[in-house]
């Protein structure tokens, strides 16, 4: 089938001009002003936006979790992405205590395969490096297209590795040319805090922000940091929220260390005043935890100075009902928020508009980087002759309410809920074909495909 989009003005990461494009199959094979008139489908985009498709880097769907499931699944949470522009995700295969990282990964692929509305990829999050672990690691970059490694400094006893293991991780990586990312804060501070409050019984939502303060993150950080420059591995902070850890990333940077860094609509928009709202706060409990408006402000800092490449959403859903049942611990409410459905408007409403973020850089962090960073790039996050055709097209002056009446998270309630924003998805184009028009998906579950990933040295330290 092929597709003309008419009138529109195109941005990427670098450029902002209107023309015309011509699509044809799953590519882009034209784009210039007076073309050719004919097409299976056209689209007149006059007064609109062309972006590349979104590409959050960092979701979590139909992820176990204190004995339940995050309330989105493939099916949901990437039905909910198209409809916020988001063409692409990139999901985490996560390891079991004994088990080996292929069967994290046939685990993910049977909960995607068939289900998922867009195109998809994982990580492979690393919790127990043993032999047959490292075995792995070779054929998962070289076979598999599955080039990076999530590592945690927290969650103690279930998901963290010390400092050794990290080292070991990076090592085996670097050999191959692959990535390790991070979950950044100190597992130990955190634990021990959470004792303290413990034994107090300060135990309200308020003490889950409490329990993780920023210092912890910046430590945690820091030594991530000092280990990637040591083994000289590709390396990136995902969703960092506070200023202090945002300084170790610039300090490596300014010595020519290239640590790359994500960030998530919720700490660029959200602060920690939010737990003090009674049993509501439970809403807001994701780890890290919201911080302050002082540190929502270094965030839009380091995106627009190039210290924060991505934003992500970590979105990992849950209904009010289990965030709710252990209201009186926090240490009992599964962790995680929605929002992949919002994150472009969001950043479109509250960074352009507000002239927080050029229009280029809206691009870049919401497409183009995360892109060439995870191995996907020129396929996907441009618009170009011979890219993929993911294309949003955007209307920058509708106004609409956030409310969880009318998302399409499996989620009852929404983190963002009245928020008006300005910027509205009108359609979406994925591999030239038009999956979101007049507020209605156009295909069927299923159509989203998994995408083998080229390793990429944007991280190399």
């Amino acid at each position: 089938m092929s597709v003309l989009i008419k009138n529109g003005r195109i941005i990427t990461a670098s450029e902002d001009y209107v023309a015309d494009i011509i699509i044809e199959g799953e590519k882009i094979t034209a784009i210039g002003k007076g073309l050719p008139q004919k097409a299976d489908h056209i689209i007149d985009a006059q007064d609109k936006l062309i972006f590349p498709g979104g590409i959050d880097p960092h979701v979590h769907l139909d992820l176990p979790v204190m004995g339940i499931r995050s309330s989105d699944n493939f099916e949901t949470g990437t039905r909910a992405a198209i409809f916020g522009g988001t063409t692409t995700i990139i999901d985490f295969a996560n390891q079991q205590k004994g088990g080996t990282l292929y069967s994290a990964l046939e685990t993910w692929q049977k909960k995607a395969t068939g289900n998922a509305y867009c195109d998809y990829s994982f990580h492979v999050s690393v919790t127990d490096f043993t032999k047959n672990t490292k075995a792995e690691m070779k054929s998962f970059i070289e076979q598999e297209g599955i080039t990076s490694f999530k590592t945690f400094m927290a969650y103690k006893d279930t998901l963290m590795i010390d400092d050794a293991t990290m080292k070991a991780v990076m090592e085996e990586v670097k050999k191959y040319g692959g990535m390790v990312t991070v979950h950044a804060t100190d597992g130990n501070k955190i634990e021990s805090l959470v004792e303290k409050f413990r034994v107090q019984n300060n135990l309200s939502p308020l003490y889950h922000y409490l329990s993780q303060p920023d210092y912890s993150e910046s430590e945690a950080t820091g030594r991530f940091i000092d280990m990637a420059i040591e083994t000289g591995v590709n390396a990136y902070v995902v969703h960092m929220t506070c200023a202090k850890a945002l300084e170790k990333i610039k300090l490596a940077n300014q010595n020519n260390h290239r640590i790359l860094a994500e960030t998530c609509p919720q700490y660029l928009l959200l602060d920690a005043d939010l737990y003090k709202k009674g049993d509501e706060s439970v809403k807001w409990i994701l780890s890290p935890p919201l911080r302050t408006k002082e540190d929502r402000e270094s965030l839009w800092t380091g995106i627009q100075d190039g210290y924060i490449q991505t934003v992500g959403t970590d979105h990992c859903p849950f209904m009010m009902e289990d965030k709710l049942k252990n209201k009186e611990d926090f240490t009992s409410v599964p962790n995680g928020i929605p929002g992949i459905e919002h994150r472009m408007e969001l950043l479109f409403s509250e960074g352009v508009l507000k002239e927080r973020i050029s229009l280029n850089k809206f691009v870049e962090v919401t497409s183009t980087n995360a892109a060439k960073i995870f191995g996907l790039y020129p396929q996907k996050g441009d618009i170009k002759v011979g890219s993929d055709a993911d294309i949003v097209i955007f209307d920058p002056a509708e106004k609409h309410i956030i409310s969880a009446k009318t998302h399409h998270h499996h989620c009852d309630y929404s983190a963002y809920e009245g928020w008006e924003v300005t910027g509205k998805v009108k359609s979406v184009l994925l591999r030239g074909e038009v999956v979101l028009q007049e507020n209605e998906i156009q295909i069927e579950k299923g159509y989203g495909r998994f995408l083998k990933r080229a390793v990429s040295d944007l991280g190399k330290t």
